[in-house]
């Protein structure tokens, strides 16, 4: 399996100012409907964390990037579907840096969730 290390640093043009401007737009409109929310959280802290490094960063934000645009493979508005695209990158992703997520990364994560849905379990 490839390791992020190992992968070619490949920023997309905007990709970080597309993340920062839509993710929590997006999230907080789609967070009940989304189960992988906690992990996307996770990995915007992570991509934002100084310490993690500039692959991985570049890693995070090109998947962050495709949660974003909400023309994708498989539009968001499908029912039952659309967030199935999202969820696969975001898993791919996931397993490429898994050793660089923190625990405090994951503890911003379900802080940042309980703020925007304190229903959200």
């Amino acid at each position: 399996m490839p390791n992020a290390a190992n992968l070619p640093i490949v920023i997309r043009p905007g990709d970080r100012a597309r993340v920062e401007r839509g993710f929590w737009r997006k999230l907080k409109a789609a967070v009940r409907h989304i189960p992988f929310a906690e992990d996307a959280v996770a990995a915007y802290f992570c991509a934002f964390d100084p310490a993690t490094p500039a692959r991985v960063r570049a890693i995070i934000f090109a998947a962050l990037a495709y949660f974003v645009i909400p023309t994708d493979v498989i539009p968001d508005f499908i029912p039952a579907l659309g967030f199935t695209d999202d969820a696969a990158v975001l898993a791919a992703t996931l397993q490429l840096i898994a050793s660089h997520m923190r625990p405090e990364h994951r503890a911003a994560a379900r802080k940042a969730l309980a703020d925007i849905d304190p229903a959200r379990p």
